[in-house]
């Protein structure tokens, strides 16, 4: 599964940088499918000229964040500081970790969390288990989250209004045979998620990936992100994922959000 960069269209104005946005363009052009990339593949992936992808891979050239073999262009470490500003930026994290462990010595599984951006969730922290088979996801990875776990949690914490405008903009794929692809059905799903307060999502992105998530919230009730326990299908069932594991989720997620709202008093 390709995990793909956040798409949206420019709107240009007085208070856009126009320079700016190609510049992430150029670094979002840079994935697990293209690692490095001559100039020309830049400039086609990204819509620049090859002068304006030029100009811009010598500026992030000079500011550590590529490097190139004069011909190959490649992003290098520092260009993780971006992500770590904003995860060193914001409290709860460091606050999830401990909590995050527990659960995974508890129940065996990985755990993570996440935040919703548009229309897709962002791993923000993940505790793997210990096992040989692990998945590819990391911090900073992408999935959509209408058909996520902690993607339906997410969209749950939003108003009716804002959560319908969204989805006017979905764009249904089925990923397996048990993909829900009707946009009514999804709105439901959600719902639900809002009601119970936890969410369980049995293969609809992945065959053999059932996952269970639960939204951490602030003191004011709303929610910031989402913590999910994720298992396979042949080793754990849904039933066994909500009898056994949902209660040592639940109490995770009611932990860092106490947590939370203490650190932000």
């Amino acid at each position: 599964m390709t995990v793909q960069p956040p798409t949206q269209d420019p709107k240009p104005g007085d208070s856009y940088v126009q320079s700016f946005a190609r510049g992430l363009g150029v670094i979002h052009s840079f994935s697990a499918d293209a690692p490095q990339q001559t100039l020309s593949e830049v400039a086609a992936r990204t819509g620049l000229t090859r002068a304006g992808a030029r100009r811009i891979l010598l500026t992030l050239q000079t500011l550590g964040y590529v490097e190139s073999d004069g011909r190959l262009f490649r992003l290098t470490p520092r260009i993780l500081e971006l992500g770590f500003a904003y995860l060193s930026s914001m409290p709860l994290w460091n606050l999830a970790e401990p909590v995050m462990e527990d659960v995974v010595d508890q129940v065996r599984e990985s755990c993570s969390a996440a935040v919703l951006d548009g229309l897709d969730v962002v791993y923000v922290m993940r505790v793997h288990t210990h096992k040989i088979m692990r998945s590819h996801l990391g911090i900073g990875s992408r999935l959509p989250a209408c058909w996520t776990s902690m993607g339906r949690v997410l969209l749950a914490g939003l108003p009716d209004a804002a959560l319908q405008a969204r989805l006017q903009t979905l764009k249904t794929e089925r990923f397996t045979q048990h993909t829900i692809t009707d946009v009514n059905e999804l709105t439901e799903r959600i719902r639900q998620a809002r009601s119970q307060g936890w969410c369980l999502v049995n293969q609809e992105l992945e065959e053999g990936l059932i996952s269970l998530a639960a939204p951490l919230t602030n003191r004011a009730g709303q929610t910031v992100a989402a913590l999910n326990i994720s298992g396979q299908a042949n080793r754990t069932s849904a039933e066994v994922m909500q009898t056994q594991m949902l209660p040592v989720l639940l109490q995770a997620a009611r932990a860092i959000s106490q947590r939370l709202g203490a650190a932000l008093d």
